[in-house]
């Protein structure tokens, strides 16, 4: 798999969405001192996770990806992180225990600090500046100095991701994570909204399955599952030189491994075949996703494939589909019949954010009902083609944000303006989080109770 790789082989390729450092001197020397810090995850971390998503691949649980757009500088705070982690949870508990899966937990957290752009620069009025490609390479002020590439903000950006997964641990093994403590998941506004009878209806239920488990000698003192999960993270790998200096030798197996995150992901204008992204993410072992949108042909996809999964290995591989609400139908059937008919083995996720865009009322926002839309179509798509709806990777924050508009509390154009922090895209709010994850535990029930995908194996 790896002939003619090395962490640096991506340097001999053509590259997209890179940004123009002014001092190649002082890029050199930030990647070299990155290159001597401790790994931010472990190899062995990345392979159990890589276990799970095989079962995900095998039809047997459901994968839930979801974070900021791009983590800032600025929001960095153990409430945003606290807020962030809790929510994740209730969706985990939601798609748990009414979808009847085990569900995978992956963040896009610590280290999600890069994004692509449709443009290199941006025009207000008659000044134009670099755009801004996420904190790890400049800053969101529109100024000139802020929009110089900083080498510098990549030590800061791993600064805050070891924070970061310290705290997160914490919760995950700490006694945060206790199924006990279901009802104190619940924050404040989500309280108060719409979905606060059926999410309070739910945790009753798990507390008296817990009461009953207690009584017959089952409690989370005996038993760790109840009180710890497991939790990854994730991020599109996009800035190649901070992922090189992250790139270590596992001593167990000898396999090269990012320990910039347990997962990395392609995205949509960096999957060239030929080019340094696709190139970098073959050699590493860790678990990928690949993001899918509607210029992917079936050949294109199996090519990629190949290049990322040679040995068909399950839980290596995850894509991730974006389309839009009203193109999944067009595209995502021939996807999966290629896939199908080569015998891949694939986890198959929808994004049901990024091709749902639009600008309302002078901001960028995705409406509730589109985001549902593409979930619902996705689902009904794999349910007609027999495979396994593997899961979703989703934009979301656990704070009470105005930035998507819809869902149950139906947030209109016009209060947009209210509460919109995003550095970057639309994020669900911790409400329509957790409302989504209610729609697709009923369609995970529907899909148990009725039609028995056909090919699980290969979903």
């Amino acid at each position: 798999m790896n002939n003619n790789w090395s962490p640096n082989s991506w340097r001999s390729k053509p590259i997209q969405q890179v940004p123009a450092y002014p001092d190649a001197a002082v890029l050199a020397e930030t990647e070299k001192q990155l290159a001597s810090y401790p790994p931010l995850v472990f190899a062995g971390e990345a392979r159990k996770l890589k276990r799970q998503l095989a079962t995900v691949a095998n039809g047997e649980s459901f994968l839930l990806q979801g974070g900021d757009c791009a983590e800032s500088f600025a929001e960095h705070g153990a409430d945003n992180i606290r807020d962030f982690f809790r929510v994740f949870l209730q969706m985990a508990v939601v798609l748990t225990y009414a979808g009847a899966q085990p569900v995978v937990k992956v963040g896009r957290i610590a280290g999600q600090f890069a994004k692509p752009r449709s443009s290199g620069s941006e025009t207000k009025g008659d000044v134009t500046l670099p755009s801004y490609r996420g904190d790890i390479i400049n800053g969101i002020d529109f100024d000139e100095k802020s929009r110089i590439p900083d080498p510098a903000r990549q030590e800061m950006a791993y600064r805050q991701s070891a924070a970061t997964l310290n705290l997160l641990r914490a919760f995950a093994q700490g006694g945060y994570a206790n199924l006990e403590n279901v009802h104190k998941w619940m924050l404040g506004f989500v309280a108060d909204s719409p979905q606060s009878g059926r999410y309070e209806a739910l945790a009753a239920r798990i507390s008296e399955t817990i009461d009953f488990m207690r009584a017959v000698g089952i409690s989370a003192e005996s038993h760790p599952a109840l009180r710890e999960t497991d939790f990854y993270t994730s991020h599109e790998a996009l800035l190649l030189g901070y992922e090189e200096a992250l790139t270590r030798v596992d001593s167990t197996s000898g396999d090269w491994y990012a320990t910039s995150g347990h997962m990395i992901w392609i995205g949509d204008r960096t999957r060239q075949p030929d080019h340094a992204h696709i190139e970098y993410c073959r050699g590493i072992k860790n678990p990928l996703g690949l993001k899918c949108g509607p210029s992917l042909t079936p050949d294109g996809l199996l090519e990629l494939i190949d290049l990322l999964n040679p040995e068909n290995e399950p839980g290596r591989l995850t894509l991730i589909a974006r389309f839009g609400a009203d193109k999944v139908g067009e595209h995502l059937p021939k996807l999966i019949r290629a896939v199908e008919k080569e015998g891949r083995k694939v986890v198959w996720s929808c994004d049901p954010m990024h091709g749902n865009t639009i600008t309302a009322a002078g901001y960028k926002t995705r409406p509730f009902d589109y985001i549902l839309k593409e979930v619902q179509s996705f689902f009904d798509v794999h349910h007609a083609e027999g495979t396994h709806p593997g899961g979703i990777h989703i934009e979301m924050t656990g704070k009470n944000v105005t930035e998507c508009t819809g869902g149950a509390r139906a947030i209109r154009d016009d209060e947009l303006q209210d509460r919109y922090h995003t550095h970057c895209d639309p994020r669900l709010n911790a409400d329509q989080a957790v409302e989504l994850a209610f729609l697709v535990s009923d369609l995970l029930r529907k899909g148990k109770t009725g039609e028995q995908p056909k090919h699980a194996a290969h979903g």
